[in-house]
């Protein structure tokens, strides 16, 4: 009777023109064994590849503007500041809205458009850096929509998650996650070889946005011709609602701007940084091609984020984010008795030790809110809610993330404004120090304590 039933289950799957697939049921084994499988990695492939692509044109600024004064533009450190960090305030913002974008178009239509709408800011970077003469606000507008590919973040795990079973969806997630995050590394390692090999005596700046239309042209097809829409896929507004009136959303929400919030922000600054502080260490040429070692900081700290959450399953999320907090403040120690010194080497060290840390930050908080979440359905179990636990928490990952990347608008204002005022980034360090500082006393104080909101668990 149980097998004629996950029969009958699995046969429930349709097919609709428009590649709308009905009857999914990730949960049953025997559709998820005789093709479901299949289906989900084949979605997972098409949206990591999107992904990819959503950050490398969200992080494309990051290491054009130190370029951008060879090329003849006329900008203070002030405006170079917001050019790199504009794209992180729109795209944090636009992870809200691109949460709820899957539910009403489709993941693969969604997928499609997100990706396509890609090719405005890079072609508009492109155009625009040949023109020295163009106004800021034309520069701070382009940049700005470098952010449409931070919302594809938040659009695209909203998608994987009703692909994959819970069994199988923190790894499909994760998976997803780190890598789009490594985008931000392969464009600062990539963008410096192409706009130098070959060239003479100038630049050839306007590589960095066109070199990505091909790519983004094949995620369009791809998505097109591979991806699929789910018609179970559906938005959890009662969710959403009960998440927000959780004070525990907000208290991940806060870690998480310390952690992926930090990661950004210094991925999007660290090429500034090594030209202001270090010109001479800028860039290294092999031959006709010029490399940025900045690329180094952004991919270790995605290389790191699974390991965090791999600390987190055996260890608990809590301490080891905890210990993440720590060694960001360390490592951010370290990096302000270093600065003085004039050390290269020790000052890249020393920021790798601190992306390294936010990495295994970012793995750790991330696997923290479904265990919190958990823990709270359980302290609560005897109480009636029209929302449950795991919806809750479902919908908290959505919310955690988007609020915080908007650390990645904070953190390059952060050091703007220690510039301005005092003509040094020691200050903001020290300031950053102090926010590590504080909180992994939070995380300490909240988690590492059993509480009966908790259910007496450690996180």
């Amino acid at each position: 009777m149980i097998q004629a039933a996950t029969t009958d289950r699995t046969a429930q799957l349709r097919f609709r023109p428009g590649r709308w697939i009905d009857g999914w049921d990730a949960e049953d084994a025997g559709q998820w064994e005789s093709g479901g499988r299949a289906i989900a990695q084949r979605n997972l492939a098409w949206s990591v590849f999107a992904e990819f692509l959503g950050f490398v044109i969200w992080q494309l600024w990051s290491i054009t503007v130190v370029m951008l004064p060879e090329a003849g533009f006329s900008l203070t450190s002030a405006q170079q500041f917001w050019l790199i960090s504009v794209a992180s305030l729109v795209g944090a913002t636009l992870r809200f809205p691109y949460t709820f974008a899957v539910a009403r178009f489709g993941g693969r239509n969604w997928t499609m458009i997100s990706a396509a709408l890609l090719l405005i800011p890079a072609i508009g970077l492109a155009i625009v850096v040949n023109f020295p003469d163009a106004p800021y606000a034309v520069l701070l507008v382009i940049a700005a929509l470098g952010g449409l590919g931070g919302g594809n973040f938040a659009s695209s795990m909203a998608n994987i998650t009703f692909f994959f079973p819970q069994r199988e969806k923190g790894y499909a997630l994760g998976l997803n996650a780190a890598g789009g995050n490594i985008g931000a590394a392969v464009a600062q390692f990539l963008v410096p070889i192409v706009v130098t090999l070959g060239a003479a005596a100038t630049l050839r700046i306007e590589l960095a946005g066109w070199i990505w239309v091909p790519l983004i042209v094949v995620a369009v097809w791809g998505a097109w011709r591979y991806m699929d829409n789910l018609s179970e896929a559906k938005s959890d507004t009662a969710g959403t609602a009960a998440a927000l009136r959780e004070p525990h959303l907000w208290i991940m929400a806060l870690l998480y701007v310390g952690t992926f919030g930090s990661f950004i922000g210094f991925a999007g600054v660290f090429p500034k940084l090594i030209a202001d502080v270090f010109p001479q260490f800028s860039t290294f040429h092999i031959g006709s091609a010029a490399v940025s070692l900045a690329f180094l900081g952004a991919l270790v700290g995605s290389l790191a984020r699974p390991y965090g959450g791999r600390l987190a399953d055996r260890f608990g999320g809590a301490i080891v984010a905890v210990c993440a907090f720590a060694a960001m403040a360390a490592a951010t120690v370290a990096l302000i008795l270093a600065l003085p010194r004039g050390g290269f080497w020790a000052f890249l060290a020393c920021f790798v030790a601190l992306f390294c840390a936010t990495g295994i930050g970012n793995g750790a908080t991330y696997r923290m809110i479904p265990a919190i979440f958990a823990a709270r359905g359980a302290a609560t179990a005897g109480e009636v809610h029209s929302v449950g636990a795991r919806r809750q928490g479902a919908a908290a990952l959505g919310l955690i993330s988007a609020i915080g990347a908007y650390g990645g608008f904070l953190v390059p204002q952060v050091l703007n404004l220690s510039q301005q005022s005092t003509g040094s980034y020691a200050l903001a360090f020290w300031c950053f120090v102090g926010c590590y500082l504080a909180l992994g006393l939070i995380a300490a104080a909240v988690y590492l304590v059993p509480r009966d909101a908790l259910d007496r668990r450690i996180v």
